[in-house]
C-alpha cells in the first residue's frame, strides 16, 4: 500500500516529470489517499473541467477515512499541544490515518509532519528545489 499526501498527487496532476516516473514505477501497487486529499484537491478546483479531469484522476486509487481510533488520536494530539500550531486539522487527520494504517505517508511535508507521534513519512522522488 502507498498512502500518498496532496503535494505528491498535486505533482503528478501538474505533470511534474520526477513525480510521474516515481508513480509510473510503482507499476501495480496500491496507491491509497486520504478523503481529506481528495477533499484538499477538489477545494482547489477552479471550474468543472478541473473538477472532472481531478475526479477521473482520483478514479483508479483507493479513498480511506480516518478510522475513530484516528479521530481519537489526533483530538489527544491538539488537546496535548502536541501538534498545534506546528500542523492544520487536515493535515493531522491525514498523519493520524497513516499511523491508524501503519504505513508511511509519502509527502514532501516532512517537517510539520514530525509533529505527529508514530508517523513515518517518505520522500518518493528528488524535487529540485
Amino acid at each position: 500500500m502507498i498512502f500518498v499526501d496532496t503535494d505528491v498527487l498535486i505533482d503528478l496532476l501538474r505533470g511534474y516529470a520526477p513525480a510521474i516516473a516515481w508513480f509510473e514505477s510503482l507499476g501495480h501497487a496500491k496507491v491509497f489517499l486520504s478523503g481529506f486529499t481528495a477533499l484538499e484537491l477538489l477545494e482547489g478546483c477552479r471550474n468543472r473541467h478541473e473538477t472532472e479531469r481531478l475526479l477521473r484522476f482520483l478514479a483508479p486509487h483507493r479513498i480511506v477515512w480516518p478510522a475513530p481510533r484516528d479521530f481519537d488520536r489526533v483530538l489527544a494530539d491538539l488537546a496535548f499541544g502536541r501538534t498545534a500550531p506546528k500542523i492544520g486539522l487536515t493535515d493531522a487527520l491525514i498523519g493520524e490515518t497513516a499511523v491508524g494504517l501503519d504505513v508511511p505517508l509519502h509527502t514532501f511535508n516532512v517537517r510539520h509532519f514530525r509533529a505527529i507521534p508514530g508517523l513515518f513519512t517518505a520522500q518518493p522522488y528528488l524535487k529540485r528545489r
